[in-house]
């Protein structure tokens, strides 16, 4: 029976995260405080 290799980066449990906090931080703000959030708040893409 082979066992699956144990994974270094689990990008579901990530991204959960990820979104939880951006409930988490959003809760309650209007539209144009969210807007403003999500341009402070920008994920930095890694080439």
């Amino acid at each position: 029976m082979e066992t699956k290799p144990q994974k270094v980066f689990d990008t579901v449990k990530v991204f959960r995260a990820i979104k939880e906090k951006v409930a988490k931080d959003t809760e309650g703000m209007t539209f144009e405080q969210f807007r403003e959030y999500l341009n402070e708040n920008q994920l930095v893409t890694v080439k």
